[in-house]
């Protein structure tokens, strides 16, 4: 086994990912916790990258992984059916909405969202409705790194060197109610972001709009954005008067994670069409899924069938770990704790925004959760972006043995917040080992960067 220390004690690496950033390397992973090959333990506060929803190492799932690698591994489904992937679209219809009651197999988010733009275009064409293409989102939001998720996405950053390259589809504000100066309630508020929505159609000419596309409950680029609960009612609304499909994307709150199997589960918003993926089977195998109702399905499949797909969509391997970790989820009742101890998490971050009134929100629902940081409480004014307070407090927690995540809330630009979205199987005794390591973390970022705190 090769033993190092730091990073640059290590040979130079011939992988490449987002920058020249190098890491320990990891030996292991159980539960909440990964250790690096020099036995230094690391809690995992964000599931990764909101992945690992049932913690790591789960020897229910391995050994169910294990027996289907000795069956078989691989078998294409143009050739052939395999049961674990029959059995998983079963489950994972039972679990869903009423009548989205067809599945489609894909390795991840970005697969997942990509087929639910294909779907409900050919849809369209198959049903006489060729004029409609368009796909409106908001901003910020994130959908996938892809050029058709890209399109979609509001999250400057990620998206603007890319922009020649795709055609960009319309965006409306995100629902940022909280940030809203105004006299109206959140009731209200909620509305108008909605009706924002059929503002943008019918400026874009509602026989060219095919559907509205977001997150029930934000990812990174929004910082687990919950919208006031008015919105979700109206947009179903507006979606029906014009014939739109609504696409809810529940890649990262879906498969329990904010106390529901699905984040949209909160309220009475029902989509046409679902994008799933993450902790669908918890990091165990790149593994997501397009959920789609028969009324969409079939006229596609009687146009002359579904014109996309994927190489490893359905492989029995990863549908086995999906079907292992659906099975763990029931069985240690992991959507309920993910509720109990999301409210006792979201709790412990309020009172640490008392602590540290450069927290100017605290929000998300169930284990999606985010702290954003201002410069005011009042205007809702951000720190100034130079101070790059996100990635400082990720570093800091890093290096006191705590994995959190990080983006900018506006834009991508500025914004800064931070995630705490451990996995399911959390504990209050955990809790309180996260939350005072973050009371550390940021003692340490108000004397780097001058903040306010309460003594």
């Amino acid at each position: 086994m090769l033993k190092t220390t730091a990073s640059n004690e290590r040979p130079p690496s011939h992988l490449f990912y987002q920058s020249r950033l190098r890491r320990p390397l990891v030996d292991r992973a159980e539960g909440i916790y990964l250790w690096d090959q020099d036995g230094r333990r690391v809690i995992d506060g964000s599931s990764g990258a909101m992945v690992v929803n049932i913690g790591h190492g789960n020897r229910n799932v391995l050994e169910a992984m294990k027996r289907q690698m000795d069956r078989v591994t691989f078998a294409y489904r143009l050739h052939f059916e395999n049961e674990p992937a029959e059995e998983l679209a079963r489950r994972a219809a039972e679990k869903l909405p009423e009548g989205m009651d067809k599945i489609f197999f894909v390795s991840g988010g970005s697969e997942a969202v990509e087929s639910c733009l294909k779907l409900a275009r050919q849809w369209a064409v198959a049903t006489g409705q060729k004029d409609r293409w368009k796909v409106i989102s908001r901003f910020p939001s994130y959908h996938g790194g892809t050029l058709g998720a890209l399109a979609i996405t509001g999250y400057a950053a990620l998206s603007d060197p890319f922009s020649p390259m795709m055609r960009e589809m319309p965006k409306v504000p995100a629902p940022t109610a909280y940030l809203d100066r105004d006299n109206l309630t959140m009731e209200q508020r909620g509305i108008k972001y909605a009706d924002m929505l059929e503002d943008k159609i019918q400026s874009e000419g509602p026989e060219s709009v095919l559907a509205f596309i977001m997150e029930p409950i934000g990812g990174a680029s929004t910082g687990a954005l919950v919208a006031p609960d008015s919105y979700y009612r109206r947009i179903r609304e507006i979606c029906d008067k014009y014939g739109i499909l609504l696409i809810h994307d529940e890649v990262m709150s879906g498969a329990g994670r904010t106390g529901k199997f699905l984040g949209g589960d909160h309220w009475d918003c029902k989509p046409d069409l679902i994008a799933l993926s993450k902790g669908f089977a918890s990091g165990y195998c790149p593994l997501g899924a397009m959920a789609a109702p028969s009324r969409l399905v079939q006229p596609v499949l009687d146009a002359g069938g579904f014109q996309h797909g994927f190489t490893y969509a359905g492989n029995p391997l990863a549908c086995a770990a999906g079907l292992a970790v659906l099975d763990e989820i029931d069985r240690l009742g992991l959507i309920d704790n993910a509720a109990v101890m999301g409210d006792a998490l979201k709790a412990e971050l309020v009172a640490l925004s008392e602590r540290f009134p450069f927290i100017g929100d605290v929000r998300g629902k169930g284990l999606l959760l985010a702290a954003e940081f201002v410069s005011d409480r009042e205007t809702m004014k951000p720190l100034p972006k130079e101070l790059n307070a996100h990635q400082r407090v990720v570093d800091l927690a890093y290096e006191r043995g705590l994995i959190i995540y990080s983006r900018r809330t506006r834009g991508g630009v500025e914004g800064d917040h931070f995630l705490v979205c451990p996995p399911m199987i959390i504990t209050r005794e955990q809790i309180g080992e996260i939350v005072a390591i973050l009371g550390d973390v940021l003692e340490q970022l108000a004397t780097e960067l001058n903040l306010p705190v309460n003594r």
